[in-house]
């Protein structure tokens, strides 16, 4: 599996595109708001002759989100959300001009994602974890052959996602980080929804809000 990352909007957030030898590949967390910031995506998707299956969404706050309209109308590809994000989702749409954000386009998901299960692409196939705290809904997606996790805002290198949005519970998330990903091997990579990489391991040790 392959794991290309951008940076985009003011919120520094990362977008991941993931594929494998199928060139078949997963747009996840799309977060590009500036005109600039899609032609990236759709720059490098046609050099690297991708074939977008989806676009997938670890949990619908609006930084997110931001593409999810402008990369769905262009590649005709579905939409899929986790299935306890939808008023998160729908509520984006009402506070997005807040946070400067005026020209916020919501379309509609195409599918809801279960609490488990898989997500499949190409030859590849991810584990759906279910971890709620940061947003309600929040998945995460695990390939257990090479180790890593596309993670969303739930573990950051020495951080945690926050808790003080809609939906938010810091104990729940504190507690999930425990139950799904301090059980993973220390060697896991996650791929969080801000910031640098980091492994589980490292975490374990070094995160000042929750060690093993």
């Amino acid at each position: 599996m392959k794991i290309k990352a951008f940076v985009f909007n003011p919120f520094y957030e990362n977008t991941y595109i993931i594929t494998d030898e199928s060139n078949e590949c997963l747009i996840i967390d799309p977060g590009c708001y500036e005109k600039h910031e899609i032609e990236e995506v759709k720059s490098y998707i046609a050099e690297n002759k991708l074939i977008v299956k989806a676009i997938v969404n670890t949990h619908c706050h609006v930084d997110h989100v931001l593409g999810n309209y402008a990369l769905k109308d262009y590649f005709k590809c579905p939409l899929w959300i986790p299935e306890g994000e939808v008023e998160i989702y729908k509520a984006v749409e009402v506070y997005a001009a807040q946070y400067g954000i005026t020209n916020f386009t919501w379309v509609a998901a195409d599918q809801l994602l279960g609490k488990s299960g898989k997500l499949d692409f190409g030859k590849t196939s991810l584990d759906i974890l279910f971890v709620p705290g940061h947003s309600p809904g929040h998945l995460m997606f695990y390939h257990k052959p090479s180790n890593e996790i596309i993670g969303g805002d739930v573990l950051f290198r020495q951080s945690i996602g926050r808790t003080d949005l809609p939906g938010g519970n810091h104990e729940q998330l504190l507690n999930n980080i425990r139950k799904e990903l301090y059980v993973l091997k220390d060697e896991t990579t996650v791929y969080p929804g801000h910031g640098p990489k980091t492994t589980i391991g490292f975490e374990k040790e070094n995160n000042p809000f929750i060690k093993a």
